[in-house]
């Protein structure tokens, strides 16, 4: 229950608000002289429409637009974590952009200027993907032994071709998760498969002799026109075919500029 207030109560209160008031006021103190007990913080620019969608206007209709390159995996090594955070969502408001210009271009039958700033992009968070998990990875070996990536390994998959499938925690064993079991199907033995394993095998096979068989005609084509050309760069350039081989083949004739 409420206690009821006296009125020697009141007028103890109104007392002591008179007192306050009838003090000296307090005297300004300036900024510098207090604790710095927080820091400025920046936001982008808050349109607050639709427009954070779209391309600046001055870009509407052009053929070409000028874009620097994507970030390298050096530069970023060098950031901060807050830094590269603040960059990953920069990238993703970018490429929410670019798709949505790309999409009206499309329904516009016309022709999305600079279609190379996606791919710059898309390489920018790749890259930045790749320098966290290498910062996330040596934190976790030093703190704990481990990598703390995701644990997987190599399986086979319905049609017997190799892929690595990521482990995963279900509050369920496999024998009785459905979802589990329809969208994750290993591969079992069945004569179809393996007769395509067979085809799948030999068009593999065919298709990397005749890349080697392509390589090694081009170096050949090569040595034709630039005998005098560094042997060590055209060995970095095709590293599978034998220069030795190539020169004597019956198609190696050197064309030597004759001087006079």
């Amino acid at each position: 229950m409420l206690r009821p207030v006296s009125l020697n109560g009141i007028l103890n209160v109104c007392k002591s608000f008179s007192v306050l008031l009838i003090q000296e006021p307090l005297k300004p103190v300036l900024l510098k002289q207090l604790p710095l007990l927080a820091r400025n913080f920046s936001t982008s620019d808050r349109r607050m429409d639709l427009m954070e969608f779209f391309d600046d206007k001055k870009n509407w209709g052009v053929t070409e637009v000028k874009s620097g390159r994507s970030w390298r995996k050096e530069e970023l090594r060098l950031k901060s974590n807050s830094d590269l955070h603040k960059l990953w969502y920069v990238l993703l408001k970018e490429k929410n952009m670019l798709l949505t210009m790309e999409e009206e271009a499309k329904q516009q039958v016309q022709l999305f200027p600079s279609p190379e700033r996606l791919d710059k992009v898309e390489d920018s968070m790749e890259n930045l993907e790749t320098v966290i998990r290498e910062r996330n990875k040596a934190y976790h070996e030093l703190e704990t032994g481990e990598t703390g990536e995701r644990p997987g390994k190599v399986m086979k998959n319905i049609f017997g071709l190799n892929y690595y499938y990521k482990m995963c925690e279900y509050p369920l064993p496999k024998n009785m998760n459905r979802k589990w079991s329809e969208k994750y199907k290993f591969f079992k033995y069945d004569r179809d498969v393996e007769e395509f394993l067979v085809k799948y095998g030999e068009k593999i096979y065919i298709k990397r002799k005749r890349e080697e068989r392509r390589n090694f005609r081009r170096v050949i084509a090569l040595l034709n026109q630039f005998p005098n050309m560094d042997m060590t760069a055209l060995k970095q350039q095709y590293p599978g075919v034998d220069i030795e081989k190539a020169k004597l083949s019956r198609k190696y004739r050197p064309h030597f500029d004759i001087e006079s």
